[in-house]
């Protein structure tokens, strides 16, 4: 029995990897695109997003229809964050960032600055990007 359920679970790993499917979770999504900003690493934060993404900042929302846009967006973020929270629902994540300036950035937020975004992650990429927050931690 134990062949038969290892052969099952194989072949539904097999067929899930062919049809796009992602064995990484929309927390490590988002750990990765943190990781590859802080790296001022646009492209490789840009492969993160799915064709189409959505970035919703205020009332403005953009479109990243193509990877080119995408690395662009990624470009002008003016700051870079350690992330202090993520808190996972379903494929979507709000993530709370420390922000700070990092190599090439010019952060002009002062320090104890945090911003939230919800980042919603389908099939490994990102397709949401909505800055739902922003706060200063006084600190006494």
């Amino acid at each position: 029995m134990r062949v038969k359920t290892g052969a099952l679970a194989m072949t539904l790993l097999v067929a899930c990897s062919a049809c796009g499917g992602s064995t990484r979770s929309p927390t490590d999504v988002v750990r990765d695109w943190s990781a590859a900003l802080g790296a001022y690493d646009n492209v490789r934060a840009a492969s993160l997003f799915a064709p189409n993404a959505a970035i919703v900042q205020g009332d403005s929302l953009l479109r990243l229809q193509t990877e080119r846009q995408a690395v662009a967006w990624n470009a002008r973020l003016p700051c870079t964050g350690k992330i202090t929270s993520l808190k996972q629902n379903g494929s979507a994540v709000e993530a709370t960032f420390s922000l700070h300036a990092g190599r090439n950035r010019s952060c002009r937020d002062p320090a104890g600055a945090e911003a939230i975004a919800v980042i919603v992650v389908e099939h490994g990429k990102i397709v949401l990007w909505d800055q739902i927050g922003s706060q200063i931690r006084l600190s006494h």
